[in-house]
């Protein structure tokens, strides 16, 4: 099969005209007809399109007129992304076929970078029912192992990134919906802080948790990624109005003099890690300790606290969002997202507030305990990526996430690979920053992904 590249690694040919944008959007594209057939990463595929989008820019290249280093770079977005003239269904009935008159901010955003649009991918129904195969179209299987979960909701991106199919792509995160496919599928993805990111066009799930953010093979794509997404959108009402940094800017600085706090009541108390993944966050501990870091041990509030007061809101917010069509089109709806959602319709405005201030409770304690450091460590995901078939209904009442604490709060974090457990599968660390310091997040991570060996090992995808 053809080479893979990174973003950077495409972005270096491309721009020294060694490599040909039409080229390596043929490339993703013999790719995508071999393997798609089987990972499902796509709802809608634009190959046409891709064409076009790459000749014209490599076009504008060879002309002198790049418009910057994610010019002719191969993404695809998730199908709650909206995009004019071509179907965004939101992987459900109810949105089938939906086609809107706008882009979304990010499509436009990145669409004016030169990156170049492969299709619309699936996520789990309207970013929270999945694996769902109720559905008008089947859920994204991992390609490490088709018959295992890729997490969600950004499940096609996940899958699609770590199969070659497209070198990054959109996702977006109200629970870890970023973080659960990176850690599942091997890649990196990052929730940038809450407000950096316009969410003007994308499908709501959760008024004051959703995030939009990128996925891509390694902390340095993502922060090429983020460099084109990121910026005040004044249609956006969280949308925060400040200069975008360089996110690039600090990658090279290493981690020493780095102060992370490891968070182990998390994986080792709250929510036991297998033991795979307890090995791979001890020898990132190491890692980062070589590399000339400071580690710390630091104990946050309990995964269950922040749990409850992240479902109560996300819940409430997502059955507000869809109240009208529960009401005329319950039946459209898949299963898993119907339940769901019902759920919401129970609770009380007492209940919400209660978690609204608890919330706030939370974010003071989390502020508190991050003081004198740069970043905390924990990882995104408890285990490998389990089978896809027979998931519980409710798995994620059955025990508390690792990713939801920064939705409740807003910061900055970033998945990214940290080796492979015992069935062959990719387990994770998870990196958090304080507010608007995804310079210091990118640096650590691309700290650990260039000390370590896992960047070089992509999946086998012989099925």
């Amino acid at each position: 099969m053809a080479e893979h590249f990174t973003i950077a690694e495409a972005s270096a040919l491309i721009q020294a005209k060694k490599l040909s944008p039409v080229e390596l959007t043929r490339i993703c594209l013999e790719r995508t007809a071999q393997l798609d057939q089987t990972i499902h990463a796509y709802i809608c595929q634009t190959p046409e399109r891709a064409l076009a989008e790459a000749q014209a820019a490599e076009a504008r290249i060879m002309a002198g007129r790049s418009r910057g280093p994610l010019d002719g770079i191969p993404i695809a977005h998730k199908d709650i992304y909206c995009t004019k003239g071509l179907p965004t269904t939101a992987h459900s009935k109810i949105l089938q076929d939906h086609v809107p008159d706008e882009d979304a901010v990010v499509v436009t955003k990145w669409q004016n970078a030169g990156l170049v649009m492969h299709g619309k991918l699936s996520t789990h129904e309207f970013a929270m029912g999945g694996p769902s195969f109720d559905l008008p179209w089947p859920p994204a299987r991992n390609p490490w192992d088709p018959t295992r979960f890729t997490s969600g909701s950004s499940s096609g991106t996940g899958a699609g990134v770590a199969a070659g199919l497209f070198l990054g792509g959109t996702g977006s995160d109200t629970g870890g919906s970023i973080r659960g496919p990176a850690a599942f599928c091997g890649i990196a993805g990052i929730k940038p802080t809450y407000g950096l990111c316009s969410r003007g066009g994308v499908l709501p799930l959760s008024f004051t948790l959703d995030h939009t953010g990128p996925m891509a093979w390694t902390a340095q794509d993502c922060a090429m990624l983020l460099q084109a997404m990121a910026g005040y959108d004044p249609q956006d009402p969280a949308s925060a109005d400040r200069p975008v940094p360089d996110f690039t800017s600090d990658l090279h600085q290493g981690a020493k003099g780095l102060r992370i706090g490891v968070v182990r009541n998390f994986h080792e108390t709250d929510n036991r890690a297998d033991p795979a993944v307890l090995r791979a966050i001890e020898e990132a501990i190491a890692v980062f300790r070589t590399e000339g870091a400071e580690i710390r041990d630091v104990a946050l509030p309990s995964l269950d606290e922040y749990r409850a007061a992240g479902f109560v809101i996300l819940i409430t917010e997502a059955y507000a969002v869809h109240e009208q069509w529960m009401r005329t089109r319950l039946g459209d709806y898949g299963e898993l997202l119907r339940d769901g959602l019902l759920l919401g319709a129970a609770l009380t405005g007492a209940d919400y507030f209660q978690a609204v201030r608890q919330r706030r409770e939370l974010c003071v304690a989390t502020a508190r305990a991050m003081q004198g450091l740069d970043l905390l460590l924990t990882t995104a995901a408890p285990t490998e990526a389990p089978p896809i078939e027979n998931l519980p209904k409710w798995r994620l009442m059955e025990s508390p996430g690792f990713t939801m604490p920064f939705n409740v709060t807003g910061l900055p974090a970033i998945a990214v690979c940290a080796g492979f457990g015992d069935a062959g599968l990719p387990v994770s660390i998870q990196l958090v920053g304080h507010p608007f310091a995804e310079q210091t997040v990118f640096r650590a991570a691309h700290a650990y992904e260039t000390a370590t060996e896992w960047r070089k090992r992509r999946p086998a995808m012989v099925f």
